[in-house]
């Protein structure tokens, strides 16, 4: 398995403290199956500040001590980018990692209240400079829980999303645990992953939440969101399904009984 986004690196945003639970950590990675996974930091989130240089010898780092410990895990670099206004000032001055320094898939972090209003803005033009957003975990946005257009029109647009592993597993709540069914089932998700940060309530556990995804939705959809990592980790395309709109219940009941 591969995991796009986590936080492993040591005591540089909120996740591990020092490199033994950095260690544990990885052990705990591999003995689920996960071969590969990227390591994305917070950046101008308001609290933690990790430029593209300073990650990319972070991951130098880990790799080297990982092979020294014979521990069978890759680490790639990446960053979880918060969206801001000035995004494309701070692309200019290559501060920004794109996941596996690839320049073409790029995770962004949106505020857990709200979507700004330049959202959609910053999409098209990260679009059209050939860099493919990634929201993370869409499904633990309130805007979004409320409004799901909101999020049907960014995917429309062309952004990638990626759903995190303990909100399939219900850690974030229940509403967070059914909003993620029903973006899956509109296919308005593109990736799972852990966004693990620690060995506890944060930790790796992508198996299990593909377990229920391929009880709920079946193998099919499994095989997509697994088969989706393998691609943007190797610089493939990615795996499409038409976006549905999510109807509310009240439209829905209209619809289904004025229908000529």
């Amino acid at each position: 398995m591969i995991d796009i986004h986590c936080h492993i690196l040591p005591s540089i945003d909120d996740g591990p403290r020092d490199f033994a639970s950095v260690i544990e950590m990885a052990n705990q990675a591999v003995a689920i199956g996960v071969t590969d996974l990227f390591a994305t930091p917070h950046h101008l989130n308001g609290r933690y500040e990790n430029t593209k240089q300073e990650i990319l010898e972070g991951v130098r780092v880990l790799n080297q001590i990982l092979q020294n410990e014979s521990i069978p895990l890759n680490v790639h670099g990446g960053q979880e980018l918060r969206l801001h206004r000035e995004i494309f000032q701070s692309l200019n001055e290559n501060e920004i990692l794109t996941l596996d320094n690839q320049g073409k898939y790029l995770l962004l972090e949106l505020p857990t209240q709200e979507v700004p209003s330049y959202t959609l803005d910053i999409v098209y033009e990260l679009l059209l400079k050939g860099i493919i957003p990634i929201i993370a975990h869409p499904e633990r946005n309130a805007m979004f829980q409320e409004d799901p257009e909101l999020l049907f029109e960014l995917v429309q647009e062309g952004a990638l999303t990626q759903l995190t592993s303990s909100s399939i597993l219900g850690h974030f709540g229940k509403k967070a645990k059914s909003f993620s069914f029903k973006i899956i089932e509109h296919h308005l998700v593109h990736f799972v992953a852990t966004d693990a940060h620690n060995l506890d309530s944060r930790n790796f556990n992508l198996h299990k939440a593909y377990e229920i995804i391929k009880t709920k939705f079946g193998i099919k959809t499994n095989f997509y969101f697994i088969e989706n990592a393998k691609q943007l980790m190797n610089g493939k395309k990615i795996l499409i399904e038409e976006p549905a709109r999510i109807r509310s219940r009240i439209l829905s009941f209209f619809e289904s009984t004025f229908r000529y």
